[in-house]
């Protein structure tokens, strides 16, 4: 019978070393994204989400405004040439106004300006001593 090396009675090498190696890996990739997250390099999906629908939402009601600002000056417009300038200026003005467009969420203000969450839990209160008897109604 050969002897494998130990450590505090646990065979190095065993599914429980196995298991506790990739604990401490997921542990140290947990915090580095957390740090990042604190640095700002790092945000969350949803967060990016939310904000691009906010851009695209923008973008869709400018573009559809549009045709109700021109309607009137392109139906009484004769000249294709001048039609298409007057589209053209309208284009661009939205872009312009869409270029400087500031979204509600920002993804990184959002989780830098999350509250921390805390990481230990105080572990429940245990009674000490025997359970009180219970008394019965109407005895004193």
């Amino acid at each position: 019978m050969t002897k494998r090396t130990t450590t505090g009675g646990v065979i190095i090498g065993s599914s429980y070393d196995e298991a506790r190696t990739r604990k401490m890996n997921a542990d140290a990739q947990i915090a580095e994204l957390e740090l990042e997250k604190v640095k700002g390099t790092l945000c969350l999906t949803d967060d990016v989400v939310k904000a691009w629908e906010g851009v695209l939402h923008a973008c869709k009601t400018r573009f559809l405004s549009i045709p109700s600002k021109v309607a009137r000056v392109l139906a009484s417009e004769t000249n294709p040439g001048v039609c298409e300038e007057i589209l053209e200026s309208q284009m661009r003005e939205a872009l312009a106004e869409l270029a400087n467009y500031a979204p509600a969420s920002d993804p990184v203000a959002i989780i830098s300006s999350a509250p921390e969450e805390e990481t230990e839990v105080a572990p429940p209160k245990r009674k000490r001593g025997r359970p009180r008897k219970a008394v019965s109604a109407g005895i004193v």
